[in-house]
């Protein structure tokens, strides 16, 4: 379906939808300075019905970004902080003993700071991976099970997971089960002396901003709908596709650096992410339709945690972000509507 033939009320919702985008950055710097890159992809992985892994050093504010965004969104939010002796049941719930009015006692399951609509893992990496996987059923599913009862979560659910990448003494890096849970990694970056000097004039100075609400759960819900509905053409997802497939040493179609460089690459899921994001990000920019460019600058956040450098890679100095852009200079698309090797 090309852009012509979208019902007038789906590019309605399109234009409404990129000026309450517009609205809620606008927001968003109130409190937010810079950072532009990794609040866009934010909102990509929110309105995909994604979720997102950021990492990056201590101070860069990406717990600020998250407690930020769920005020002008008008959702619940809740903050876990990982730690070594944090319990599954800590992040889910647990049943406890109730007396009735009766005098009987019977068990009640107290939820835990799952149960939100906007929930920050903190610091996900210092946490046993038995306690790492307690969000991998809400993640995937949207409903917990506990105590032999499934409950369902509110809807919209988006888990914002950090990382703090410099420290690596008591941590347990997360298994690939759960990296693959997230749709995206996205890196925070030092901010330039020109950001920096405003940050700290901000924060230094009496009075704080009060960003407004700009959208609530059910308008959410409505706009990830829509992002389903963005037309993707068989030569852009052949595109998305081919990336991922390329990306596997065990493909014998891969290059051969994939063979060299990359003990495992994409899954399918990988595929389905580039597309959902694009997606995302081409109504966020108030267009109708999916190009190769979208695809292309959503790789280095979604392929990130998914192409596993081996050994060979590790003693060059290579990391998942050089095997992504020289993957990126190899696998094109075409103009024959086919994605070129």
């Amino acid at each position: 379906m090309q852009a012509s033939e979208m019902m007038d009320q789906e590019i309605e919702a399109i234009q409404e939808f990129a000026a309450k985008k517009n609205a809620m950055l606008g927001e968003i710097r109130k409190v937010i300075v810079g950072q532009e890159k990794a609040v866009e992809e934010v909102l990509t992985g929110l309105f995909s019905k994604g979720h997102c892994l950021l990492v990056g050093v201590p101070g860069l504010a990406k717990t600020l970004l998250i407690s930020t965004l769920a005020e002008i969104l008008d959702l619940d939010f809740n903050r876990i902080q990982f730690t070594p002796d944090l319990m599954p049941s800590d992040i889910t719930g647990t049943d406890i003993l109730q007396e009735d009015e009766t005098g009987r006692r019977r068990f009640q399951f107290l939820k835990g700071p799952i149960f939100t609509n906007i929930l920050l893992a903190d610091e996900i990496n210092r946490t046993p991976p038995k306690t790492q996987a307690a969000l991998l059923q809400s993640m995937q599913e949207y409903k917990v099970t506990a105590g032999g009862s499934t409950f369902p979560l509110d809807l919209p659910f988006f888990v914002l997971a950090t990382q703090n990448p410099i420290e690596q003494e008591g941590t347990y890096p997360l298994p690939e089960a759960q990296l693959d849970r997230f749709m995206l990694n996205i890196e925070i970056q030092y901010p330039p002396f020109e950001d920096e000097v405003q940050i700290v004039m901000q924060t230094t100075s009496v009075g704080k901003p009060s960003p407004k609400k700009v959208m609530d759960g059910p308008a959410i819900l409505r706009y990830q709908q829509l992002v389903r509905l963005v037309p993707a053409s068989p030569f852009v997802v052949g595109y998305a596709v081919s990336l991922s497939q390329k990306s596997r040493p065990q493909n014998p179609a891969s290059p051969q650096f994939i063979k060299d460089y990359v003990e495992w690459g994409a899954g399918p899921r990988a595929s389905q992410y580039l597309i959902l994001g694009a997606k995302a990000r081409t109504i966020l920019q108030g267009r109708y339709a999916v190009s190769a460019e979208d695809i292309q600058a959503l790789a280095f956040s979604v392929l990130r945690h998914r192409i596993i450098p081996n050994f060979k890679a590790q003693a060059e100095g290579l990391s998942s972000l050089d095997i992504i852009a020289r993957l990126l200079t190899e696998v094109k698309p075409s103009d024959d509507g086919k994605p070129a090797g």
